[in-house]
């Protein structure tokens, strides 16, 4: 059965286009010009994933990508938007989206970005655990020591991929292509700000660090 894919577009011609992209690659496609049909069309039939504008009339589409995470926290969520700079990028991924394109975008990248997001969304083991701190892939729980943290879903995916190669070095291009699947948009330093996000939740207040620098290579987390 083919996956569906919502396209969330007020640009006619783009929405057209994506539309007939995504059929003739073999998705199932819904449409829809504003957020609260985006809304509407989700709560009827959700969708594997969603191809979010951020400029969107009657509902902004940061308005929406906040909705779908909170009432969909599995759904996979792209933006496409014309914002490319790293704050802009930082804030959209914050409110939840799990990768982010700037317009205009090749056909090519953008349906290679699809397939990862969807491939790596079956990808992880229910829980993993590095020393005291357990990452829970089912219920999006982080537990330390017996106290739950809470994290934006891009700190959380971080951190899993981290806690699936524990002990090992990871370099930020490694991260970035894994994390962010590889996009052009995303700059390298947009890591280190991440990982400076999850040292403050994960390892402030505690007596052991478990996520480590490694200097001129990347980033660690072990027991």
């Amino acid at each position: 059965m083919a996956q569906t894919i919502l396209v969330v577009e007020d640009d006619n011609g783009l929405q057209k286009y994506l539309k007939e992209l995504l059929l003739d690659n073999g998705f199932s496609v819904q449409t829809v010009p504003d957020g609260v049909q985006a809304l509407n069309s989700i709560a009827k039939l959700p969708p594997e994933l969603v191809l979010l504008d951020l400029g969107l009339p009657n509902m902004s589409g940061e308005a929406v990508c906040t909705e779908i995470r909170k009432k969909y926290p599995d759904l996979q969520v792209i933006i496409l938007t014309a914002k490319d700079g790293v704050a802009d990028i930082v804030h959209g991924l914050d409110l939840g989206a799990d990768d982010y394109m700037t317009k205009p975008f090749l056909a090519d990248e953008l349906l290679a970005r699809i397939k990862a997001r969807l491939r790596y969304h079956n990808e992880s083991d229910h829980k993993l655990n590095v020393d005291n701190l357990e990452l829970d892939n089912k219920t999006f729980e982080v537990i330390r020591e017996g106290k739950q943290i809470q994290l934006t879903p891009q700190e959380f995916k971080l951190l899993q991929y981290l806690m699936n190669n524990k002990g090992r070095i990871l370099t930020r291009e490694m991260i970035l292509n894994r994390v962010w699947l590889y996009s052009p948009d995303i700059e390298t330093r947009v890591v280190d700000v991440y990982m400076g996000y999850l040292r403050k939740k994960i390892d402030l207040g505690y007596k052991k660090r478990l996520l480590h620098s490694v200097r001129g290579f990347g980033y660690m987390i072990k027991e």
